[in-house]
């Protein structure tokens, strides 16, 4: 059995995020950036150049950007308001044909996978708020690795979540678990509206 993690690599010079990668065992870097190229301080992570590194590492680089990439364009996607809807997104058959490439990639092979984009914050990228959220909802493990190699689990950018936009929950007089899984549902939604890709170019940059 394989594992999932995520990462972003502006968080990173290239030598440590490859071997970061390395660290954690990681054999597979699946691209979410719908435009898999970078400014000219990241050029290093350009399509070409990171593929040809990693692969001196031993580790495969692939490019999901029709499966999982933030800037897709069939409106049926996206929500009234004007922005990538990250739950339909997922249920679509792109998204779902590249989860379960993943799901076999993991389960069969035993791939350590990592979703790599730009962002330093997981929190405010969509490979954790729409790609492993997905996974984590069907019960996987998920790992962000963060500047400097540390790491941390989809449950802990819930409750960053949940401190963002919902801090004085406990003071509900009803609150519970059930009150709690609706909040962080509801949180999702909000972190979505605010980085979801935007027709014209606004929203998040992947």
């Amino acid at each position: 059995m394989g594992g999932l993690f995520t990462i972003g690599y502006s968080a990173f010079a290239v030598e440590e995020f490859i071997s970061v990668l390395v660290r954690y065992r990681i054999n597979a870097v699946i691209d979410v950036r719908s435009q898999p190229y970078a400014s000219d301080y990241y050029a290093c992570y350009n399509k070409e150049s990171i593929q040809a590194m990693l692969k001196r590492s031993g580790i495969r680089y692939l490019n999901y950007a029709k499966e999982f990439g933030a800037r897709q364009t069939d409106l049926r996607y996206f929500s009234a308001e004007g922005y990538l809807d990250f739950e339909l997104f997922s249920k679509s058959h792109g998204f779902l044909h590249g989860f379960n490439k993943l799901k076999k990639a993991m389960e069969e092979r035993g791939y350590m996978i990592a979703l790599m984009c730009a962002e330093k914050n997981p929190a405010t990228c969509h490979r954790s708020i729409m790609v492993s959220r997905a996974f984590y909802d069907k019960g996987y493990e998920v790992s962000h690795i963060l500047a400097g190699g540390s790491i941390e689990g989809q449950c802990d950018i819930e409750q960053q979540l949940l401190e963002e936009y919902f801090p004085d929950r406990r003071q509900l007089k009803l609150f519970d678990q059930q009150s709690t899984n609706e909040l962080i549902v509801s949180a999702y939604k909000i972190q979505n509206a605010k980085i979801g890709y935007r027709i014209g170019g606004e929203g998040v940059h992947s």
